[in-house]
């Protein structure tokens, strides 16, 4: 999530957010565990899985302002050098206003309002109408300090596309508002950068303000997808994805979920170039494992509707892959349909027998729906009048009616002879 940590975009750092989808695991390694959102914990992490995809090699790639009006300069004519760069200079100088220059460096900006995000203006630009817009690919030369002073890394040459969150938040932010050659510095609470975890790489204790000097060096539109080579559209879409694993593994999963989105837009988008089956089935990979992943987000976020579109979609191309199986099952027992989640578990254990994940998964799913049918099994008796009690009764009744009849004729007829013999001594006496 950090500003250098477009680097991790670039291929450098992978983290796993779908540990199986994964084979590298970069900086976010080095992660406290107890900060890391680890698969294990809600059981979506297949050991069985771990070898094959280390072998993967390939998964190591993933305000608008009106212009500034002129203030009444007066044109400079410059000679042209032999590079042409004369023209392009004096263009410069028409469009920089040397009060505006001057208001700018010598005030602080409150970005947000807050207090939390400030940038100053070391060395004015080109011009208002040079501001990069949301989508465009940028270069910056980025200086990362702590709040001491201490510069925890320098980036010379550091790209990402604004807006994407390839970076962290204070610097796609702030490089909204620069101008082409501007240099800025950059104050940011820990907030829009490294929060309370912190980053290993550049080393950020956690809950660290920034100050970030930056440059911006090169505004240029993004790639036309339809353009590009399938080879070129898969590591693009692999970095993606692995930014979205960067933010998964820091438990930011709503930023997650949008990196994935965005490498699915990659993967998916329709192509003028000509591709071979290898190359297509390369896409159709890396769309399969940023569903995966994007699930395994969604399902920390309890949002099971979409979770279970996620899966259902890989299902679709890929009705065997494991994982998908397995977070299917889940989503549906989490929605209490157990009968439906235990079918789903018991064809991802026969693909994958040794999975002690799914067995345990499995068993949990199996206990909830014999508790869910004694639950059942009560209410009906509840509003049946308690039918099981009544049936006993019953049972008791029809058992007993032939003694309980012989016993009260029996009683009847004792009592009957009782009073004809007491009659009789009666009569007798008075006689």
């Amino acid at each position: 999530m950090a500003a250098t940590e477009a680097k991790a975009v670039s291929g450098s750092a992978a983290i796993v957010a779908d540990s199986p989808d994964s084979s590298t695991l970069g900086e976010a390694q080095t992660l406290p565990h107890e900060a890391r959102a680890s698969l294990l914990e809600s059981g979506e992490d297949f050991e069985m899985l771990d070898q094959e995809e280390e072998d993967d090699e390939d998964d190591d790639d993933i305000s608008d302002l009106p212009p500034l009006e002129d203030a009444g300069n007066k044109k400079k004519e410059e000679k042209p050098d032999e590079s042409g760069a004369g023209s392009s200079r004096s263009r410069d100088t028409q469009s920089r206003d040397p009060d505006r220059d001057r208001e700018r460096t010598e005030e602080w900006l409150e970005v947000l309002g807050n207090g939390m995000l400030k940038m100053k203006t070391l060395v004015a630009g080109k011009g208002e109408d040079t501001r990069p817009k949301k989508g465009q690919d940028v270069k910056v030369h980025l200086r990362t300090m702590l709040e001491d002073g201490t510069t925890v890394e320098e980036d010379p040459s550091l790209s990402f596309t604004l807006g994407d969150g390839d970076v962290i938040q204070a610097l796609d932010i702030c490089v909204h508002l620069m101008e082409l050659e501007e240099k800025a510095l950059i104050y940011t609470d820990a907030k829009y950068a490294y929060a309370s975890l912190g980053c290993p790489s550049p080393a950020v204790p956690p809950n660290a303000s920034l100050s970030l000097e930056v440059q911006l060096l090169e505004v240029k539109p993004a790639p036309d997808l339809e353009l590009l080579l399938p080879r070129e559209k898969m590591e693009l879409a692999s970095r993606k994805r692995e930014r979205g694993n960067v933010y998964y593994q820091r438990g930011e999963f709503v930023y997650a979920i949008t990196s994935y989105g965005i490498a699915l837009q990659v993967a998916e988008s329709s192509s003028k170039v000509d591709s071979t089956l290898d190359e297509d089935a390369g896409l159709l990979d890396v769309k399969v494992k940023c569903l995966n992943n994007m699930a395994a987000a969604q399902l920390k976020l309890e949002h099971y509707e979409a979770a279970l579109k996620s899966c259902t979609s890989v299902l679709d191309h890929q009705p065997d892959n494991i994982k998908a199986l397995f977070r299917k099952g889940k989503v549906l027992a989490l929605q209490g349909e157990y009968s439906e989640a235990i079918g789903i578990l018991k064809k991802a254990l026969k693909l994958e027998p040794s999975s002690k994940t799914i067995h345990a998964e499995l068993s949990k799913v199996m206990k909830k729906r014999l508790e869910q049918r004694g639950v059942e099994q009560a209410m009906y008796k509840k509003m049946l009048g308690n039918p099981s009690g009544s049936s006993s009764i019953g049972h008791e009744q029809r058992a007993r009616p032939s003694w309980s009849l012989s016993w009260k004729w029996l009683f009847g007829a004792t009592a009957v002879a009782i009073g004809g013999v007491a009659l009789s001594v009666v009569i007798a006496a008075r006689n």
